[in-house]
């Protein structure tokens, strides 16, 4: 970054011997930061810490209709713009964003808890990618050729922006996810309202200033505010599309809301990944990737690696190597080392989570066993230690809830029917992953695994140009990918006579 201090940030709330001046959050509506026009606010805390540092707006219905009413006139001419023009957009603010990348991962690493070199390499680069394959997917949209499906009448086919979309976006990946929503938009002639997470709206407000530099006026705008800000996005008459990634929950409420005017939803929510790992794997090397896609994030990443179903032969000394990748090899952060080289794992998201986690484990059933972590690291922050379970049973809640945490889940199965079974048998349908020197048998869990991503001899990996989107209660629709852009456009058939 250049140093300044962005304009969406201004210091208020005078200090005191015990408390440093807040950064006073502002909108950012029609190209501007903008004061909210309601008087509540939200504290945002450090969870490295657990001290706040920074105030944002909990936005009302006056400034959601300010903003939806700025998308509006702003799509009126944007969906005007041609492919190219719009691929030009995105790469000048991939390149800015690239440019204020160290900026960008200290918002976010200040903001969720994040160790700042693994937010530099694996999120920011990744999110700039994505911006940049989206630019390119602007000038590839693909249909039915153009041609006389009756005698004199020529048939075509028109792909068009759908209007203003509302977004709803996550605290786990703050940035990302928001890229996510607005890059494809944008790439389709779309125009964007944005909420973010009411604990994690900084590096969204501080991007959305680096966009507001590129784009026309009210293209992009940040709204913020908890879940009644969110509501009222959702059933604002404006947008036509509404996207979210988040919770089951908050994704049946995000469709409750948009039923009564048929708007089309896009929804990414919860996830509980089976990582199926067969006797005859690699049990080192996949002890040791599986550790990594599990707390990477703390957990809380809704394809993370957590519930590992073992055949039998093998489960007690995966179970060990599990657990020695956890207290051994995992690297756990503080509120003094998030800079540090080689930290894995950060602090939960915020109190309300880490009671959360911690929970699941004052509630564990007589027969599960804890065989590493298990409980918060203590000190400052909402740290929780790498843990593992053993012994659990496929009804208990640990197994079918998502805990959102740094814990991996570990049950034994009998033979690949029954691992089959035990990997299916959730509510959610997002990732899962198979572990096999067994080519065929990889490639039958490919088929029987109801998820929307299959990995084999890997869990994690995402790309650009590959369709990321769940099944069952892990919603519908697809990111990334040309299908993720296809979400965010319509089609028009224009037939003419000859």
């Amino acid at each position: 970054g250049d140093g300044a201090a962005p304009a969406v940030f201004s210091v208020g709330s005078a200090p005191t011997p015990t408390r440093m001046p807040l950064l006073q959050l502002l909108n950012y509506i029609d190209g501007r930061p903008v004061a909210s026009r309601s008087t509540a606010r939200t504290e945002v805390v450090d969870p490295a810490t657990g001290e706040a540092y920074a105030s944002a707006p909990d936005s009302g219905e006056a400034d959601v209709d300010a903003a939806m009413t700025a998308a509006l006139a702003a799509f009126n001419s944007f969906k005007r713009t041609t492919p190219s023009q719009r691929q030009g957009f995105l790469l000048k603010i991939a390149s800015a964003i690239e440019a204020h990348a160290d900026e960008l991962a200290r918002l976010e690493c200040k903001n969720c808890g994040k160790p700042f070199l693994l937010t530099l390499d694996e999120e920011i680069a990744a999110a700039v990618d994505q911006i940049r394959f989206f630019a390119g997917a602007a000038r590839q949209l693909e249909g039915r050729a153009a041609g006389e499906y009756m005698e004199g009448l020529l048939s075509m086919i028109v792909r068009e922006p759908v209007g203003v979309c509302a977004a709803v976006t996550p605290w786990n990946y703050p940035l990302m996810m928001a890229v996510w929503k607005w890059a494809p938009a944008l790439a389709a002639g779309n125009t964007v309202v944005l909420k973010p997470s009411d604990t994690t709206p900084v590096s969204t407000l501080r991007m959305a200033e680096l966009m507001g530099a590129i784009l026309p006026s009210g293209v992009f705008n940040v709204v913020c505010g908890r879940r009644e800000t969110g509501r009222l996005l959702v059933e604002h008459a404006v947008p036509s599309l509404v996207s979210i990634t988040g919770s089951v929950r908050a994704g049946r409420e995000v469709a409750a809301s948009a039923a009564p005017l048929l708007k089309r939803v896009h929804l990414e929510l919860g996830g509980k990944a089976p990582v199926v790992v067969f006797a005859d794997a690699d049990l080192e090397t996949a002890a040791a990737d599986i550790a990594v896609a599990a707390y990477f994030n703390a957990g809380q990443d809704c394809t993370a690696a957590t519930r590992v179903v073992v055949e039998a032969a093998a489960y007690e000394t995966m179970v060990a190597l599990l657990a020695r990748e956890a207290e051994q090899n995992t690297k756990l952060g503080s509120a003094t080392t998030m800079d540090s080289e080689g930290v894995l794992v950060g602090p939960l998201n915020s109190r309300a989570q880490l009671e959360r986690v911690k929970g699941f484990f004052d509630r564990l059933p007589p027969h599960a066993r804890v065989v590493a972590g298990g409980r918060p690291a203590g000190g400052r922050g909402f740290f929780f230690e790498p843990s593992v379970v053993a012994g659990l049973r496929q009804e208990d809640e640990m197994v079918q809830e998502e805990i959102f945490g740094p814990v991996i889940t570990v049950q034994p199965f009998a033979d690949e029917a029954a691992a089959v079974a035990m990997a299916n048998g959730v509510q959610y349908g997002l990732a899962s992953s198979v572990w096999t020197s067994d080519h065929a048998r990889a490639l039958r869990c490919c088929r029987a695994f109801d998820f929307g991503t299959v990995w084999v001899n890997t869990h994690i990996p995402l790309v650009a140009e590959m369709p990321h989107g769940g099944f069952k209660q892990s919603g519908g629709g697809k990111d990334l990918s040309a299908y993720g852009f296809e979400e965010y456009t319509r089609v028009k058939h224009v037939m003419s006579k000859l």
